[in-house]
């Protein structure tokens, strides 16, 4: 007599494809491994000893994100490869403005249905992510739950843990009046903006993903909506700890408007000019087709920019040089906000 179907299937959840996704997810989390990491995938809890040689007074930076709605494009994509990179590279920017570099990294991925190849494609991001960054992918958790979840959905957050020593803390107390205010370019969106983004692109112009947006470039709205969120690791870390750095923004949601200021005192507000670099096509299509304001556009899209340094005016210069960034303003006496001056040159 055959047995009869497992109960927990019929409700919709497959122990089975969890644990053949399982499989494939702990050879793609060993690539991420570092001299740190002390337990072994499936442990309960991951077991991380840091490298503190050299740090008077090592301090713990944590943060958690996800990817929004970046998330539906790459259903409609039938590409999950790249949101997880994503996750990674604005967890690792989040905690890198206050001087941080990364440890460890868990992630969190529910779905309604686990398909195998999809949560390997999902984790899979995340791991070439945390090589690219230095840091181990220590753990995390699946859930799979239908009901809750529908079928094709998928949830991807993650939580980043990195440390500094307290005297290199970045948290824009020595950012003076003077100080001047560095750029460095986005890919496009990140991930931000993308309810708004796929409202324009997908209600209002009825574009399909390999079609060209309108004025900006020769891209894919595929390529577009899928490029990746740049890590800026690499570039800034030879500056953390070096005087001349005074404070650091990473651009997210709430663009340029309401980040920069999370680094100013009180005192103080940011002047930015905003024809010293060149607006992406792909939010100029936004803005025009979707009938968004300027002031609006600055506060939900990174508009390009990516990262905004504040430096030494002495420094400036060097600085620039050394990472290629764009000079788009300056710190000067005010009531803590961000002025644009529209048209304004360098």
């Amino acid at each position: 007599m055959a047995e009869p179907k497992d109960a927990y299937a019929r409700a919709g959840v497959s122990i089975d494809a969890q644990d053949e996704a399982l499989r494939e997810v702990g050879r793609i989390v060993r690539t991420t491994f570092t001299p740190g990491v002390l337990s072994e995938l499936g442990s309960f809890g991951g077991l991380f000893r840091p490298d503190l040689r050299g740090m008077d007074e090592p301090v713990l930076v944590a943060s958690a994100d996800g990817v929004g709605t970046k998330l539906m494009v790459a259903h409609m994509a039938g590409d999950y490869s790249t949101v997880g990179y994503d996750l990674v590279n604005h967890c690792t920017n989040d905690i890198l403005v206050q001087g941080a570099v990364p440890l460890f990294f868990l992630d969190y991925v529910g779905a309604g249905v686990l398909e195998p190849r999809t949560m390997a494609d999902l984790v899979g991001g995340v791991a070439r992510g945390c090589r690219e960054n230095g840091c181990a992918l220590l753990g995390g958790e699946t859930a799979e739950m239908p009901g809750f979840y529908q079928k094709g959905d998928y949830e991807l957050v993650g939580t980043i843990v990195g440390i500094v020593d307290k005297k290199a803390v970045i948290d824009g107390s020595r950012v003076r009046a003077g100080d001047v205010l560095l750029g460095l370019p986005s890919a496009g969106l990140h991930t931000n903006g993308f309810s708004l983004a796929r409202r324009v692109f997908f209600d209002v112009l009825g574009m399909g993903l390999d079609d060209i947006v309108p004025g900006a470039g020769d891209a894919t709205l595929r390529e577009h909506l899928l490029a990746p969120h740049l890590t800026y690791l690499p570039a800034v870390r030879p500056l953390l700890g070096q005087d001349a750095l005074h404070g650091l923004a990473h651009i997210t949601g709430g663009g340029l408007t309401d980040n920069v200021p999370r680094v100013l005192p009180e005192s103080l507000q940011a002047r930015i000019r905003t024809a010293s670099w060149e607006v992406p096509g792909v939010f100029q299509a936004i803005a025009r087709h979707g009938e968004v304001g300027t002031a609006e556009m600055y506060r939900v899209f990174n508009m390009g920019i990516g990262l905004v340094l504040i430096v030494a005016s002495e420094e400036a210069e060097r600085v620039r040089s050394e990472l290629d960034a764009i000079p788009i303003g300056k710190v000067e006496e005010g009531d803590g906000g961000v002025v644009y001056d529209v048209g304004a040159t360098r």
